[in-house]
């Protein structure tokens, strides 16, 4: 597994969830039903203070897990993205299958 952080841009449903992400230049369709969950983040590394009832997006990254694919004939690839929340932004985390296919 290839563990980082890399800028996307994601194309996501009306709901939030992800259809589509742009990394390096190549476009990826997402091909099965993602899965979500939260992480925490060292969020007092960050901020200087956590004011009250704004927990939602300070403690917590939204993680979402993606089968995805360049063509319908292409491997699929899992990877898993966050989000984050306040600034919207999206990066690529993890990808799973990057070992199997360097070998």
């Amino acid at each position: 597994m290839g563990v980082f952080s890399e800028a996307i841009e994601v194309v996501c449903s009306p709901a939030g969830q992800p259809l589509r992400l742009v990394w390096s230049g190549h476009t990826y369709k997402v091909a099965a039903d993602p899965v979500r969950w939260y992480e925490r983040r060292n969020w007092w590394e960050e901020e200087s203070r956590a004011e009250r009832g704004r927990g939602p997006g300070l403690v917590d990254s939204e993680i979402w897990r993606v089968q995805a694919r360049r063509t319908p004939r292409s491997p699929l690839r899992t990877l898993d993205i966050s989000h984050d929340i306040r600034s919207g932004r999206w990066r690529l985390i993890r990808i799973h299958d990057a070992l199997r296919e360097s070998a």
